[in-house]
């Protein structure tokens, strides 16, 4: 009978124990959960709202802080739930701090990546819609994220290159000036006339809208070569126009050489045989 009586004791106190443990921490959790979905829902707003005004400003910017923002006050909302809930916030932040440097050891290239985004956007080489060449591919950049950037090359491939590759190496930008320098070169036979090559060049340069006149195109003889007389054309366009213009050029220029007797020498070479006894 004792050991009876005793039984019913224990579990009777077992249940004044889970009683009020469930008072004393069911309203911490409840409020704690609350306070989760109410500061997610937030959050979100907050990041919503921010994308949206920095969108129309800096889109170059705008993903990356949005990122990064969404990140920490996420962090900082799971601390503050975790205290309420009665968990030491001291020793949780120590534990956060220990599996951040594992973390951070672990992933150096991610953080080398993070560091270079970072730099980016303070310096800004580049911004989203560029055109740049960097890293072997050249295209437009699409979008700048916490660790890489997005590049959309002109045969419609979507390249991710990271961060750090292009903080801490030479890239190109082709999108800084409004307008360029179309750099082309045009062989003439040695017995042809120089002058007359130049005038026909110069008239179809004048001739296309493209070209602008200030700068002034450049055409002198750049070189000799074997079987050639090198001209060297330089002519400045907008930045849009450069490659549609060089293309152009290519074909105009064949064609009035043609029109106009003056020939375009290939590579040749003489061959002489000799007969020995």
């Amino acid at each position: 009978m004792e050991d009876l009586f005793g039984a019913e004791g224990n579990a009777s106190e077992l249940m004044d124990q889970a009683t009020t443990l469930v008072m004393t921490y069911a309203p911490k959790v409840v409020l704690a959960i609350v306070t989760l979905i109410v500061g997610l829902w937030l959050i979100n707003r907050f990041i919503a709202v921010l994308d949206q005004k920095l969108g129309q400003k800096d889109p170059t910017l705008n993903k990356f802080l949005c990122g990064l923002f969404s990140a920490l006050l996420k962090i900082l909302l799971l601390i503050s739930v975790a205290s309420m809930v009665g968990i030491a916030t001291t020793s949780f932040i120590a534990i956060v701090g220990a599996a951040g440097l594992a973390v951070g050891l672990a992933l150096q290239g991610s953080l080398a990546n993070f560091a270079g985004g970072v730099l980016i956007l303070i310096f800004k080489p580049f911004k989203v819609g560029d055109v740049i060449d960097a890293q072997g591919y050249l295209g437009s950049v699409r979008e700048i994220t916490i660790l890489y950037t997005i590049v959309d090359t002109f045969d419609n491939r979507r390249v991710v290159i990271p961060n750090g590759q292009l903080a801490n190496a030479s890239l190109t930008n082709m999108s800084v000036y409004d307008t360029r320098r179309c750099d082309m070169s045009f062989g003439i036979g040695y017995g042809d006339d120089i002058d007359k090559a130049k005038s026909v060049i110069k008239g179809l340069i004048e001739a296309d809208d493209r070209a602008l006149s200030d700068p002034a195109p450049m055409i002198v003889v750049g070189g000799l070569g074997e079987s050639s007389v090198d001209l060297t054309v330089r002519a400045w366009t907008k930045s849009a126009d450069l490659w549609p213009f060089y293309w152009d050029m290519q074909e105009k220029v064949k064609k009035a050489f043609d029109a106009e007797g003056i020939s375009i020498p290939f590579p040749q070479r003489d061959v002489h045989m000799y007969k020995t006894e």
